[in-house]
């Protein structure tokens, strides 16, 4: 029994903890995040992630918004203590305070059947070309003319903004700044969260 009331005590304050880390920056080899993760599949199935790769759910992938695409990491799940090692291949999830968005077969391998509270670290990290840069995520709008709409408003307010297109939800979504690391990019956030609601600091690839 105390074995067992001492696990939850651990598992509590592992997840006290994501509260307080899953914001820090994630970029790096042996870089740690704790947080909740979410998985996604069949609805997926064959479209194109963010890296434009075809998102296959029985592969070993993950979407997350800031670690580079071909970034290894090992997802610790702190209910059972079960781990996979998953590559980066994607954007997202851009739903609330979770962390990651893992692959059907990688939630599997977990035993993750929802959502669960995870450790996230860096394994490797694939060689960048050129500067890391970062902005922050606001909007998704269906009508590519209404987003385009909001990007020039954007524009005219905070100098740079641009679209990129979501083909895993088929959504038009606005990245408004063009920062050179994630601290900036934080710091730009809360003040659209504040305007617009949501809004998620992300890497800005190459081909964005």
């Amino acid at each position: 029994m105390l074995l067992k009331i001492g696990r939850v005590f651990l598992i509590t304050m592992a997840m006290v903890a994501g509260l307080t880390t899953c914001a820090r920056k994630i970029t790096s080899v042996g870089d740690a995040q704790i947080g909740i993760a979410s998985w996604y599949g069949k609805q997926f199935q064959g479209k194109l992630t963010a890296s434009g790769e075809p998102f296959d759910m029985e592969k070993m992938t993950a979407a997350h918004r800031t670690l580079p695409f071909g970034a290894k990491v090992r997802v610790q799940n702190l209910v059972n203590d079960k781990t996979t090692e998953v590559r980066i291949n994607d954007r997202g999830p851009f739903v609330g305070d979770r962390i990651i968005d893992l692959s059907h077969a990688a939630a599997q391998a977990i035993d993750m059947p929802g959502i669960a509270n995870v450790r996230l670290q860096v394994l490797s990290t694939p060689p960048t070309r050129g500067v890391d840069l970062f902005a922050v995520q606001i909007g998704a709008f269906r009508e590519r003319a209404e987003a385009q709409r909001f990007v020039s408003d954007m524009q005219k307010r905070y100098g740079a903004a641009r679209l990129v297109f979501r083909e895993g939800d088929l959504t038009w979504r606005v990245l408004v700044g063009l920062e050179p690391s994630m601290e900036r990019a934080q710091s730009l956030q809360p003040q659209l969260e504040k305007e617009f609601g949501q809004a998620f600091v992300v890497r800005v690839d190459m081909e964005q």
